[in-house]
C-alpha cells in the first residue's frame, strides 16, 4: 500500500455536472470504489458543480444515496465512508456565465491549500456535448487552467455530430489543453476483457501467429441491448445506433482485435497502431453503402417476456422517425494481415439478450479429413466474452465419448469475474485519468478517422426515403442483416448464455 501510495498522485477533480445521471450512477461509486481500495492518493479533493441550489450537507446525500444504489463497494465501513465524503464539496454553477468561474477557481484553490495537492486539477465534463467547448474555454478564461501542477480534461462521447463539427470542438478545446491533456473517454475501452484483447494475442504463441487472413475467416462482434431508448428519446433521436455506438464503441473494438503488435508497451505506440488500422479501414462510398451496411428500426414485440412498443411509439420519438435502433456492417481492413478477411459488426436496441461477444472463426479444415464423412464438422471458434459475463471460450473439435467417428464440438473456458468482480469500466478509466495514463481513452486521430467512415453512411442514409428496415423487438435484427453473410456463405454465431455456447454454435442462425 505504502508503495502504491507514493506512485499516486495528489489531484483536485471538478465534475461539471455532478448532480447528474451520469455522476450518481458512475463517477461517485467509481470513485469511492477507488478509495475503498487504495487506488486514490491520501490528499484529494472532488468539487460537483451543478445548476441546482443546495447545501453541501444535501449534495454529500445525494453522493451516498448514488454510492449505495448503485457502487460495487457497499458503504459498511461509517468511518471510511466519512473520511472520503468530507473531501466532497459543491458548488452552484451556470457554465455558461464566464463571471461565474472565478468563484469556482476560489474554491478550486482553497481544497489545493487544504490538501496540498500541488496544483494538480482535472476536470470532468459529465454535460451535454454542446457545453465542452463552453466549458473548457471558460476554464481557461477565469484563470482555472494556469496551475503549477498538471490539468486534464475527461470529455463524455460524443465528440462531434460529424467530422466538421467535431474538428471545430477540437480546435475549441485545444486553445485551452493540449492533445496530451484532453482524456476523450469510451467507457468500452474500461472493460476488463477489451483491455485483455491486447494479452491475448500478444501473450500467448498460439494465437498470434494464426492472427491474420491465411488462418481467421472472419470476425463478428456484437454488442445487443435489450432496452428501447428509455430516457434518452431526445438524444437518440439526434443520434442513433450509428453515432451512438458505431462510430466509436464497436469501432474501437475493431482497432482492439486488428492492431498490429505495438513497438514497446507504451500508451502512444499503442494507439499509434490503433490509428494505423482506422486509416486501412476500407471507406465506403455512398453509394456502396447499401451493399454493405444494414439498418434497422424495432417495432412493438416481446422482450423479457413483457410485451414493448415500437420505437416510433417511444415517448418523445417523431411518430414518422427515421431513426435507426440497429446496425449491421461488413467492414474490411485493407492490409497486409487482414485483406479480404469480412468483419462483421452488429448492435441493436430491444434484442433477445444483452451482450457484447467478438467471435473470431478460423478457416475450416478440408472437407474430406477427420471423420467428415459422418459429421458436419465445425470451425474452430474464439469467443471473447465481455458483458455481461467476461471470459475466452475456445471451441474445439473432439470425438465424442464411446463412438468410433462421432465428432462434437468441445468448449474450454475461461471466467474472468467468476472468483472475484471486475472493476467497473469507470473505475479503471478514473484511476488511469488520475495516473496520466491515456492509453485506453482516444487521441483525435482515431475519432477524426471513425468520423470520416461513418459520415458517408449517414448522407447515404439521410437522402434515402426508404428509411430503416423494420425488425420486430426480441428478434435479432432485419433480415437483411443475416442476409448480409449469407451471400457469402456465413451466418451470425449465437451469442450469450456461454454455458450453452457449445450445443449452440451448432445451431442454424435463427432469422425470425
Amino acid at each position: 500500500m505504502s508503495t502504491q501510495q507514493e506512485e499516486l498522485q495528489p489531484f483536485v477533480l471538478v465534475i461539471f455536472g455532478a448532480t447528474g445521471d451520469l455522476a450518481k450512477r458512475k463517477l461517485f461509486p467509481a470513485l469511492y470504489s477507488l478509495y475503498h481500495e487504495g487506488k486514490l492518493h491520501r490528499k484529494f479533493a472532488i468539487i460537483g458543480t451543478g445548476r441546482s441550489a443546495m447545501s453541501l450537507s444535501e449534495f454529500r446525500e445525494e453522493v451516498k444515496i448514488g454510492v449505495a444504489s448503485f457502487g460495487r463497494t457497499s458503504i459498511e465501513n461509517t468511518g471510511e465512508w466519512e473520511s472520503f465524503v468530507e473531501k466532497i464539496d459543491y458548488i452552484a454553477l451556470d457554465v455558461n456565465d464566464e463571471n461565474a468561474y472565478g468563484g469556482l477557481k476560489e474554491t478550486v484553490e482553497k481544497s489545493e491549500r487544504e490538501q496540498n495537492t500541488g496544483g494538480n486539477r482535472m476536470f470532468y465534463l459529465a454535460i451535454a456535448p454542446s457545453l465542452f467547448g463552453t466549458v473548457s474555454t471558460n476554464l481557461r478564461k477565469g484563470g482555472l487552467t494556469d496551475t503549477t501542477g498538471w490539468k486534464r480534461l475527461v470529455i463524455e462521447k460524443p465528440f462531434g455530430r460529424d467530422f466538421t463539427s467535431a474538428a471545430q470542438l477540437n480546435e475549441q478545446v485545444k486553445q485551452s489543453f493540449s492533445e496530451e491533456e484532453i482524456y476523450r473517454i469510451d467507457h468500452y475501452l474500461g472493460k476488463e476483457m477489451v483491455q485483455n484483447i491486447e494479452v491475448i494475442r500478444f501473450a500467448n504463441s498460439m494465437f498470434e501467429p494464426l492472427w491474420n487472413n491465411r488462418h481467421i475467416d472472419n470476425i463478428q462482434i456484437t454488442a445487443s441491448e435489450t432496452v428501447g431508448v428509455e430516457e434518452r428519446a431526445s438524444y437518440y433521436e439526434h443520434s442513433g445506433a450509428l453515432r451512438d455506438m458505431v462510430q466509436n464503441h464497436m469501432l474501437q473494438m475493431v482497432m482492439m482485435v486488428c492492431m498490429e503488435p505495438p513497438s514497446r508497451l507504451k500508451t502512444e505506440a499503442i494507439r499509434d497502431e490503433k490509428v494505423k488500422v482506422m486509416r486501412a479501414l476500407r471507406r465506403y462510398t455512398e453509394e456502396e453503402v447499401s451493399q454493405h451496411v444494414v439498418r434497422g428500426q424495432y417495432t412493438a414485440g416481446i422482450t423479457n417476456g413483457k410485451k414493448v412498443p415500437g420505437y416510433r411509439e417511444e415517448t418523445g420519438v417523431d411518430p414518422a422517425s427515421t431513426t435507426e435502433t440497429f446496425v449491421a456492417a461488413q467492414l474490411f481492413v485493407d492490409n497486409f494481415r487482414w485483406a479480404e478477411v469480412p468483419i462483421y459488426i452488429r448492435t441493436g436496441k430491444r434484442m433477445p439478450k444483452k451482450v457484447t461477444e467478438i467471435v473470431i472463426q478460423f478457416k475450416e479444415l478440408p472437407k474430406r479429413l477427420y471423420f467428415n464423412r459422418n459429421n458436419d464438422l465445425n470451425p474452430n471458434l474464439l469467443i471473447i466474452r465481455i458483458s455481461p459475463q467476461e471470459g475466452i471460450n475456445l471451441l474445439l473439435n473432439a470425438k465424442k465419448q464411446g463412438t468410433d467417428d462421432k465428432i462434437i464440438p468441445i468448449g474450454m473456458e475461461y471466467c474472468n469475474d467468476c472468483m472475484e468482480e471486475s472493476p467497473e469500466a469507470y473505475e479503471s478509466l478514473l484511476y488511469d485519468a488520475t495516473m496520466g495514463d491515456s492509453t485506453f481513452f482516444t487521441r483525435w486521430d482515431e475519432v477524426s478517422l471513425a468520423w470520416k467512415f461513418v459520415d458517408p453512411i449517414r448522407r447515404a442514409w439521410d437522402r434515402d426515403n426508404e428509411g430503416p428496415e423494420p425488425y420486430e423487438a426480441g428478434s435479432w435484427g432485419p433480415g437483411e442483416a443475416h442476409r448480409l453473410l449469407e451471400q457469402n456463405g456465413k451466418k451470425w454465431w449465437p451469442v450469450g448464455d456461454q454455458e450453452h455456447q457449445v450445443v449452440r454454435a451448432v445451431e442454424k442462425p435463427d432469422l425470425s
